[in-house]
């Protein structure tokens, strides 16, 4: 299966903003969006004139690269958008945020969406009591996750945990960080989710 192996901090430079993919990092002034406030690349620091078709494929990248989802997932779950009862932009929204992957960052149970992503590859995911190693599995409302007993003790979950226990998860889950336990209680709404796009420029992409 296709993956990007790149330096992840480069797609943040690339559209100019955090993208929160590197965990604690982010947070720290070694975050290189913080030392380096420019497109990498020989030209980085030349400005260029934002067109429309430029706007719109910057928002694509931008919502691809932080739910890490390659281009031809995307397109699929674009179509599968299309084909679902109500606005499309927010049916897109639910098919990325109902990934099991992103469920469990959201959850406070991984540092990253790559951590958790790492999680779920390694079965240390149940969900509604059995192991899935899919990232990209879809969640219904009322599904139950939970974390493997022998990956509770992790210090990178351990590290993730601590740092959520402070805050408050998305109002669309629950979880309990005593039992190592989330639910995915309901389909997120748009004006929840505070993204760094406009969703409706991927809409106008690939309508054309």
């Amino acid at each position: 299966m296709a993956r990007y192996t790149d330096p992840v901090c480069k797609l943040c430079r690339r559209e100019g903003k955090k993208l929160f993919l590197k965990g604690e990092k982010c947070y720290s002034p070694k975050c290189p969006v913080e030392k380096r406030p420019y497109a990498p690349g020989q030209h980085g620091k030349d400005r260029l004139k934002m067109t429309q078709y430029a706007r719109q494929l910057r928002s694509k990248q931008t919502m691809k690269r932080t739910y890490g989802v390659l281009e031809r997932q995307f397109r699929r779950y674009f179509a599968e958008a299309v084909k679902t009862k109500g606005v499309t932009g927010t049916m897109l929204i639910r098919k990325v945020e109902s990934r099991l992957d992103n469920v469990v960052f959201r959850l406070g149970f991984a540092i990253s969406r790559s951590h958790a992503r790492q999680l779920v590859n390694h079965g240390h995911i149940l969900v509604n009591g059995r192991r899935i190693d899919i990232p990209s599995y879809e969640l219904r409302p009322g599904d139950e996750i939970e974390l493997h007993e022998k990956i509770r003790s992790n210090a990178d979950v351990k590290k993730a945990i601590e740092s959520r226990t402070s805050g408050s998860v998305s109002p669309w889950l629950e979880v309990n960080y005593d039992l190592f336990k989330g639910k995915f209680v309901r389909m997120p709404d748009r004006e929840e989710l505070e993204l760094p796009l406009d969703v409706q420029d991927i809409v106008e992409l690939y309508s054309k």
